[in-house]
C-alpha cells in the first residue's frame, strides 16, 4: 500500500510539472511574439517581416480582407443559422482595437458545421470594401469549430446620425479608455443585435485579419449594412481612428453570394 501511495504521488507531481511547463511555454510564446500595429514601422506592410511566425501575412495567397466585387451566385449556399444566447461579456481595449469576449454557449451553423462564437472584433473603417467603397465600421464575429476550423462573420456598419445600434449602446457604456484594460458587463447581452435581418451574404476563403494572418478561414460578409449613430462612431474614433488592414490580392479566389 505505501508503494502504491508513493506511485500515485509521483504521478501527480509529474502531471503537475507537465501542466506548469505547458503553461510556461504558452506564456513565453505569447511574450516572444513580435509587436505589431496598424501604422509606422510595425504596420501591415511589414507584418510578414516582423516575425517568422507572421510569414503568411506577406507570402500567403489566401489573405483577408478583400474587395468584394464580381461575386458568383451559388444557390446551393444555405442561410447561416445563428443560435446566440444572452449572457455576460467582457469588453477589452487591446491597444490596437476593441474586442468583446463572450461566454461559451452561442454558436452558428454554416454548411452543416457548428462553429462556437468566441469573440467580436471591432474595426474602423470596415475591413471589407464593396466595389472599392468602405463602410464606417465593421464588427467581425469570430467562430471556431470542434476540429479547429475558423469562420468569421463580417457585419459592416455605416453612420446614420440619429439611429444608434442598441447592442453597441450597451457595449459602448463600458469601453475602456486605456489600452490593456477590460471591463466585465454582467447584464445579459445578446450579440444577435449586431446581425442584419436580411440573410444575404458573400463568402470566400481567407485569413485572420491580424498576425500571424492564419489562412483557411471561411469568411461570411453580410450584404446588408447596419446603422451606427454619429455619437457611437465618434466614441470609437476617440480611441482608434483607424485599425484596419489594407485590401489583399484575391490570387484567383472566387467570391460567392448566396442570393
Amino acid at each position: 500500500m505505501p508503494e502504491a501511495s508513493s506511485l500515485r504521488e509521483l504521478r501527480m507531481r509529474f502531471f503537475a510539472a507537465a501542466a506548469f511547463l505547458l503553461g510556461f511555454s504558452a506564456v513565453c510564446t505569447a511574450q516572444n511574439s513580435a509587436y505589431w500595429n496598424y501604422e509606422g514601422h510595425t504596420g501591415p506592410l511589414v507584418w510578414g517581416k516582423l516575425d517568422p511566425a507572421y510569414e503568411a501575412c506577406s507570402k500567403g495567397h489566401e489573405q483577408s480582407p478583400v474587395d468584394i466585387r464580381g461575386a458568383h451566385l451559388n444557390t446551393a449556399l444555405r442561410p447561416l443559422e445563428f443560435h446566440y444566447i444572452s449572457g455576460p461579456v467582457t469588453v477589452e481595449n487591446t491597444g490596437r482595437g476593441v474586442v468583446v469576449r463572450v461566454d461559451p454557449g452561442s454558436y452558428m451553423v454554416a454548411g452543416g458545421v457548428r462553429y462556437e462564437l468566441l469573440d467580436l472584433e471591432i474595426h474602423r473603417p470596415s475591413e471589407h470594401p464593396v466595389k472599392g467603397k468602405l463602410a464606417d465600421m465593421e464588427v467581425d464575429l469570430v467562430h471556431k469549430s470542434a476540429d479547429g476550423k475558423m469562420a468569421i462573420v463580417g457585419v459592416r456598419m455605416s453612420e446614420d446620425r440619429g439611429n444608434p445600434n442598441a447592442t453597441l449602446a450597451t457595449l459602448w457604456e463600458h469601453l475602456p479608455a486605456a489600452a490593456g484594460k477590460n471591463e466585465k458587463i454582467t447584464d445579459m447581452v445578446n450579440v444577435g443585435g449586431l446581425l442584419p435581418a436580411d440573410p444575404g451574404y458573400w463568402t470566400y476563403t481567407g485569413s485572420a485579419l491580424t498576425p500571424p494572418c492564419t489562412e483557411g478561414v471561411q469568411w461570411f460578409v453580410f450584404e446588408d449594412v447596419l446603422s451606427i449613430s454619429r455619437t457611437q462612431l465618434r466614441a470609437f474614433t476617440a480611441l482608434y481612428k483607424m485599425n484596419t488592414r489594407p485590401v489583399q490580392d484575391l490570387h484567383g479566389r472566387h467570391i460567392e453570394a448566396n442570393e
